[in-house]
């Protein structure tokens, strides 16, 4: 061991004049890598139509409980009776499984009510509240608790509380706010939102006109676009356009240009957007903070009904950038390298975003879209314009309507799903309905990249972090450190369905020093998110990033 330790000191000492002409903070880009896939399962039994990554490093998938039976089968032999149920009122599958990231094993899960196109978001505490769905699951409120402390296979399932939702949510979307509480926004022909938990003392919804005027003749206001900005306030975006809303006083408090072009962005026209990196280290107090949110594809006016006849319009390929907190803000368009609709859109830890899965042509709906889009694309936002674009590596497997994806903790993007047919379909069709899931490994995550790769050994005291408070990592690296290219960033994880990914959020620390501890060991000192608004209680995924290579994340929990 100490022959190993001196000969990975004395390597590190001549990496600066091996890779001194290469920039630190962008290294991955400079090399020819463009990402990899791995199949991890043939088959998981069901299609992945929602997917939420929780701190327990599992994934909770579920598609919708009136497809007929699925592909997996409760080992006890258990039945789910729903005399509601429009397809199978005695079901002896599984529409439901929670997916251990580590020994790539799936445990089926009990969901009595039907959750077809649902919202959800995770609690300050870690458990996940979904909400909604269709027919006896559109005012259903369903929560699980990770199993703590013990194996994949423990006895932790759904919760289910019919009749909390005051309305029907259907194509809902949910946020996590400030306060800890989830707000609910929409539904199909539900121009309103509500909270949950709410009080006894509160009205059970609140009317939001926006979304009644944002709806047109194929609705294309469902899954409304939100992120909660770090003043408090709501961005919504629906159809065309956007408002800030202060749904404290139930008012909008600012509206936005239409973005350009005056297509709509939200289902059916399933385009996705992502509030960009909050950089916390380069601001004089919260009020310096830039917020920009990005929207990118989705299909143009009109795409809905040319598909329902048998005319497949192509995507757009255009993104559009607004930064919010600017006096006069005005979008900023840019286009893709290839135009996509169904597409999902996330936040890596280095602050890059990944746009992956979709089509080429037609909408979101059943049979109406095609020539899929099998090649991410990952978008450097601080790049020069015309350089933030890079094509990656294609999957072998089509993702279309009902596909999703997350980010895992070491960096994969878990990805999944695909079902464009009103049943389980397998045979006698162009896009049989896709059970399997993949993991994709983003160009950092190349080999030859492995010495920049931090590694973390330590850090705040049981995970817990405090809004302002100095925080403390300590991590290891083989290879020799570049301070201008080191950061600390934390990553909130998404539910993501329908091109959507709800509450995803990357903040990038205010890093305040770094010290070599000894010739691998590093030390990290950032100062912690300064509001709740800024970063929602509840838990993240914190990584060092070096060199433009991200450490596997650990999971700290804002407080």
């Amino acid at each position: 061991m100490e022959n190993r330790a001196f000969f990975l000191f004395f390597f590190s000492l001549f990496l600066p004049l091996l890779f001194s002409t290469i920039p630190f903070l962008s290294l991955y880009q400079q090399l020819p890598a463009t990402g990899e896939w791995r199949l991890l399962q043939k088959s998981i039994g069901i299609s992945a139509m929602h997917m939420q990554l929780i701190y327990t490093n599992q994934v909770v998938m579920f598609d919708r409980t009136d497809f007929g039976p699925s592909n997996l089968y409760f080992p006890d032999g258990r039945c789910r009776l729903d005399p509601n149920d429009t397809a199978l009122k005695i079901d002896c599958t599984a529409h439901s499984l929670i997916y251990d990231v580590q020994s790539n094993t799936v445990r089926p899960l009990t969901v009595q009510t039907d959750t077809w196109c649902s919202s959800g978001s995770v609690l300050p505490n870690g458990t996940f509240v979904q909400t909604g769905g269709y027919n006896d699951g559109e005012r259903v409120v369903r929560t699980f608790s990770p199993c703590v402390g013990g194996p994949l296979f423990q006895d932790c399932d759904w919760i289910e509380k019919p009749h909390y939702l005051s309305v029907r949510r259907w194509y809902a979307t949910n946020q996590i706010l400030q306060d800890g509480r989830l707000i609910i926004v929409g539904g199909r022909r539900q121009f309103s939102y509500e909270f949950f938990p709410r009080s006894a003392s509160e009205p059970a919804n609140y009317s939001l006109g926006f979304l009644k005027e944002t709806r047109d003749v194929d609705e294309n206001n469902l899954y409304p676009f939100l992120h909660l900005l770090p003043d408090g306030n709501l961005f919504i975006f629906a159809n065309d356009r956007a408002v800030r809303f202060d749904y404290v006083n139930n008012r909008v408090v600012r509206k936005y240009p239409p973005i350009p072009g005056r297509d709509p962005r939200n289902y059916p026209s399933s385009g996705s957007s992502v509030l960009l990196p909050l950089h916390l280290d380069d601001i004089d107090g919260v009020d310096g903070l830039i917020a920009e949110v990005m929207v990118c594809g989705g299909a143009p006016r009109g795409a809905f009904k040319r598909a329902e006849k048998g005319t497949f319009l192509p995507a757009l390929s255009s993104c559009g950038r607004l930064r919010v907190t600017d006096l006069e803000p005005q979008w900023e368009m840019e286009e893709m390298p290839m135009a996509r609709v169904m597409g999902d859109m996330l936040l890596l830890p280095t602050g890059d975003v990944l746009i992956i899965n979709g089509a080429a042509n037609g909408t979101s709906g059943w049979e109406l879209g095609r020539n899929p889009i099998t090649r991410p694309v990952l978008y450097h936002p601080s790049d020069p314009v015309g350089h933030r674009f890079q094509i990656l590596s294609p999957s072998p497997i089509a993702r279309l309507y009902h596909s999703s994806a997350v980010v895992l903790p070491d960096g994969r993007i878990l990805v999944g799903g695909s079902n464009p047919h009103m049943r389980y379909n397998f045979t006698g069709v162009d896009y049989p309905t896709e059970l399997s899931i993949e993991a994709f490994s983003p160009p950092y995550l190349d080999m030859q990249y492995a010495r920049f790769r931090p590694q973390i050994s330590f850090t705040v005291p049981h995970q817990f972090i405090s809004y302002g408070q100095p925080i403390t990592v300590n991590f290891v690296l083989t290879s020799y450190m570049q301070q201008s290219g080191l950061s600390v960033t934390m990553l909130a994880p998404s539910f993501t369905t329908h091109s959507i990914a709800m509450n995803q959020r990357l903040l990038v620390l205010n890093v305040t020093g770094v010290v070599q501890a000894s010739a691998l060991n590093y030390q990290v000192n950032a100062i912690g998110p300064p509001t709740a608004a800024i970063a929602p209680p509840g838990y993240y995924m914190l990584f060092v990033v070096h060199a433009g290579v991200p450490s596997p994340g650990i999971w700290v929990r804002m407080q």
